[in-house]
């Protein structure tokens, strides 16, 4: 019986309820933070995203373009190989030489004819360098001599050529590079001033 002299109790106020009820500019304000908040962190996923959609497609282009480049690394000595072998026959024996050997020479050149086509279809080209400038990225300089039919600086020989896929090197060609030739002596003056 306690009870009814006892003063009724309040019920708690929730700490939320109660500062709204105190400042209702400070409760927009909290929430505005959250929603600046949580916008930055869906930008940033979004654009997370996106690069990596980029970067997969690069990805993926890259895995078509040079997939097939320890392939083709292995298949340029069976190039290298077809080459040598054509360049082996003398053109006075080719003319000379009977069907057989003619009609064999002919399948090697088919054959090599075939497998740069093959090559060319994935990308694979052959760098034949002869009398371009010499470029480090695709030449490896063997030695330099001098050549004046050349400028400075121009491959004068290859003396094996290079392979590319798409523009990488897979093979430099190696080059032999021209310095240009002698250099012309300098001119004397032919009326040197008189001695006072």
């Amino acid at each position: 019986m306690n009870d009814a002299n006892e003063a009724p109790k309040e019920a708690p106020v929730p700490p939320a309820a109660d500062a709204a009820q105190a400042d209702p500019f400070a409760v927009v304000e909290k929430l505005n933070a959250e929603n600046g908040e949580l916008k930055d962190r869906l930008l940033r996923s979004l654009a997370e995203m996106e690069n990596l959609r980029r970067r997969t497609e690069r990805e993926v282009a890259d895995a078509r373009a040079y997939g097939v480049t320890n392939l083709a690394r292995d298949i340029l000595t069976v190039a290298d190989n077809l080459a040598r072998a054509l360049d082996s026959v003398p053109a006075e024996a080719r003319e000379a030489a009977d069907a057989a050997l003619k009609a064999l020479i002919e399948g090697v050149e088919l054959t090599e004819r075939d497998l740069h086509a093959a090559l060319g279809r994935h990308g694979v080209t052959k760098l034949s360098p002869q009398g371009e400038k010499f470029d480090p990225n695709f030449h490896q300089a063997m030695y330099q001599a001098p050549n004046s039919d050349l400028p400075a600086g121009a491959v004068a020989e290859v003396i094996q050529d290079g392979w590319k896929i798409g523009e990488r090197v897979l093979r430099p060609a190696l080059v032999g590079v021209a310095t240009g030739g002698p250099k012309a002596a300098p001119k004397s003056d032919e009326a040197a001033p008189p001695a006072a």
